[in-house]
């Protein structure tokens, strides 16, 4: 079942920790809320579990208002950071206990059990006591915990955080498998980007108490609602540098670093402001000789290897860097003469009063 908010504020004392939320988490999708630590995202999960009450609003889960049940009438299942195993207790035995609560029969639960320990691949450890697993192993019986009751609505509060990065990069496929096998609806909290793009179906990104875009990981990486998600999504961070918007023989183009550029084709600039800020993810920057039409001269400033790839950073201007990542096979040497270049296309414009991002031709984004 589907998931609606509307209206929810949450306050503690003064601090206004969301401000009058209103969207609706699709049946059975995945859905990821992405921010960094104190922009409400907890808060709000902890809200749709009935772990704490709306200071306004209402939630629904499938058309039926639940924001005054308690959290054991909402049929949702919650998996924690920490896990919260009970360590008296063996693995089947925190995996059932739940089951056991409802009056589930003996028979039926360890049935029950025995199928999620089955998918969870942790069969073998069900006598074991949580102190004996790594950790890993104890975030599978948490899962198990939660699968087993079969809930409406699953949700997760950061539980890869304590693993080590192997093993998240091992369990986020996982747990895309385990919300498909559900076939539920999932709410997953997370600060961690790369969690958020490969897992969701649709990520709500989120600052200061308010959703600032929510659409699917392509949009939100592609098209960028503000210039707070643009710069908070994307590894490395996107490069921003304020531009003068002008005209040179009837044609719109971008002022950079004393350079002129062809303005990006995709963004509707009927009045548009003359002073604008440019974005551009270090992706689709492009090393170019200094003398090349539109490139941007300046001097190299650091070089970072990453692998198979590397960063440079050019100096255009003062206090003006452009990082771009290329193949680690381009060398650059410190403080030598270089320029970048950018395909229009792939730019992004944003309006510094505002932050948001330029209206594009044939279509608009979805922002909270």
């Amino acid at each position: 079942m589907d998931v609606r908010i509307q209206g929810l504020s949450k306050s503690f004392g003064s601090n206004q920790v969301l401000k009058s939320l209103d969207m609706t988490f699709p049946e059975q999708r995945f859905v990821t809320l992405l921010g960094p630590s104190g922009c409400g995202k907890t808060t709000l999960l902890r809200m749709i579990a009935g772990l704490e009450r709306a200071t306004a609003g209402e939630i629904y889960f499938g058309g039926r208002r639940v924001d005054h049940l308690s959290p054991g009438d909402r049929n949702i299942a919650m998996v924690f950071q920490s896990y919260a195993l009970y360590p008296t207790m063996d693995v089947a035995a925190n995996i059932g206990y739940g089951l056991k609560v409802r009056g589930v029969p003996r028979a039926e639960r360890s049935e029950k059990v025995g199928a999620v320990a089955k998918v969870l691949e942790i069969g073998k450890l069900l006598s074991r006591k949580p102190r004996a697993l790594s950790g890993g192993q104890r975030q599978r019986v948490a899962l198990g915990r939660a699968m087993v009751r079969k809930p409406d609505i699953f949700l997760m509060d950061e539980p890869l955080s304590n693993l080590d990065a192997k093993l998240r990069a091992t369990m986020r496929g996982e747990l895309k498998r385990f919300h498909l096998d559900l076939e539920t609806t999932s709410i997953y909290v997370t600060h961690d980007q790369l969690e958020a793009m490969t897992m969701s179906d649709l990520v709500a990104v989120m600052d200061q108490g308010v959703v600032q875009q929510f659409a699917t990981p392509e949009e939100v990486y592609d098209r960028p609602a503000n210039l707070f998600v643009a710069g908070f999504i994307g590894s490395p961070p996107m490069n921003f540098a304020e531009v003068e918007l002008a005209s040179e023989n009837g044609a719109p183009v971008l002022r950079l670093a004393g350079r002129a550029m062809p303005a990006p084709p995709q963004f509707d600039l009927s009045g548009a402001p003359r002073a604008l800020v440019l974005g551009v993810r270090p992706q689709d920057v492009r090393m170019a000789a200094p003398e090349e039409a539109h490139a941007i001269p300046g001097t190299v400033w650091m070089t970072e290897l990453i692998g198979s790839e590397r960063l440079i950073e050019v100096e255009v201007a003062a206090k003006l860097r452009i990082t771009a990542e290329v193949r680690s096979e381009v060398r650059a040497t410190l403080n030598a003469a270089v320029a970048v270049a950018f395909d229009p296309s792939r730019l992004h414009l944003f309006d510094p009063g505002s932050g948001r991002a330029l209206p594009r031709l044939g279509g608009r984004e979805r922002a909270g």
